[in-house]
């Protein structure tokens, strides 16, 4: 009997791996490869001048963390809706924007009566509440208004409704709050810093990574332990399925808008206790971009991922413009955050777009 033929490799770097290369398949490599030698030129070059104190990379790791973690709490409202709906809810980050106004006047109001230097955790604590409510009454208003009547529509039309709906909210905010640029009163309890391991860190700082950390924790179990959390998984599999089973479809969205609502205006809030300025009806066009931009990155869909690809953006577009982009000779690198992580975004879409934990959808759901 003849010898059976080898099998040809087709694995990486094989002769037919390098065959069936368009070369679109050859400009992305040679991107991928730019891109690196870029990121450690850059890198090298600004550890090697000695530019930066430990304490300063310190400092911009922890500021990181702290923006990254308001980035994972709206991108979550990105991906439970993106979950449930496979749809994009571009009107989220005037969710986020609508509670953290409001929230501001109960802020002011809680200062000026003396509540906030007498019991600021109460305080904080109505603010949150507030904020929450608001943002969930505008996520559900949202749902059954502009995007339940379009639930059969083709995908590009509820997309292009959120993209109106954001617009709409932004005005409305306008109309009722005005133009002018509010801040949040300072919470006395969380000023100054605490000595870490010999470096000082911010105390608000640490209250925002950690009140977002609860939030996010507290999230992932609701999903994976209780009751609701079950069927929200069970919708995200197959609705006509889980409809069949019993489970109510429109009672297990509108949850999801109030859970992605919640959490929008809890960051808000959050987001006013470390940065306290520049509260005004556009606020969350750039925090909605950047936390969309987060779950794609963690991957669109994926809790998990959606509080990675936060948490990771905020540390990228701290740390990015100091660490690469002053070793690359770029001045006034610090003011190009913002084009860092949007240039982020591009490459995740063309190099990896399922994302870090998300998974290549199905043809049907593509």
């Amino acid at each position: 009997m003849a010898a059976s033929a080898k099998p040809a490799r087709t694995g990486f770097l094989s002769k037919d791996y390098f065959e069936r290369m368009t070369w679109v398949d050859w400009v992305l490599n040679a991107l991928r490869v730019l891109i690196l030698a870029l990121v450690i030129i850059g890198a090298t070059n600004t550890l090697l001048s000695g530019k930066y104190t430990l304490a300063q990379w310190v400092s911009l790791i922890m500021s990181g963390l702290a923006q990254g973690s308001i980035y994972a709490l709206i991108a979550l409202g990105y991906t439970l809706v993106y979950g449930i709906l496979l749809m994009i809810n571009f009107a989220h980050g005037e969710v986020y924007m609508a509670g953290a106004f409001t929230a501001y006047f109960i802020a002011d109001w809680t200062a000026k009566s003396g509540l906030l230097a007498s019991a600021p955790v109460i305080a904080v604590l109505i603010w949150v509440i507030v904020a929450a409510l608001v943002s969930m009454g505008v996520a559900v208003l949202l749902e059954r208004v502009a995007y339940r009547p379009l639930r059969g529509a083709p995908r590009l039309v509820p997309l292009i409704t959120a993209i109106g709906a954001s617009f709409f909210l932004q005005y409305t905010f306008r109309g009722l709050y005005g133009t002018g640029f509010k801040s949040y009163p300072a919470v006395p309890i969380i000023q100054g810093s605490v000595a870490i391991g010999g470096f000082n860190i911010l105390i608000a700082q640490l209250v925002v990574f950690f009140s977002a950390l609860v939030l996010m924790l507290a999230l992932y179990w609701l999903i994976e332990r209780t009751k609701m959390g079950k069927a929200m998984r069970a919708v995200s599999e197959d609705k006509e399925v889980s409809r069949l089973m019993g489970i109510d479809i429109d009672r297990v969205i509108v949850f999801t808008f109030l859970l992605g609502g919640a959490l929008a205006g809890a960051a808000g809030v959050i987001n006013g206790l470390y940065r306290p300025q520049g509260v005004n009806f556009f606020m969350g066009f750039f925090p909605g971009i950047k936390a969309f931009t987060a779950a794609v990155l963690g991957g669109i869909g994926s809790v998990p991922g959606a509080m990675l690809g936060g948490i990771f953006l905020g540390i990228i577009e701290s740390v990015g413009p100091s660490l690469i982009l002053d070793g690359l000779g770029i001045n006034s690198a610090n003011q190009l955050k913002d084009v860092i992580a949007f240039t982020m975004l591009v490459f995740v879409l063309i190099f990896r777009p399922q994302g870090i934990l998300g998974e290549r959808l199905k043809e049907k759901k593509a």
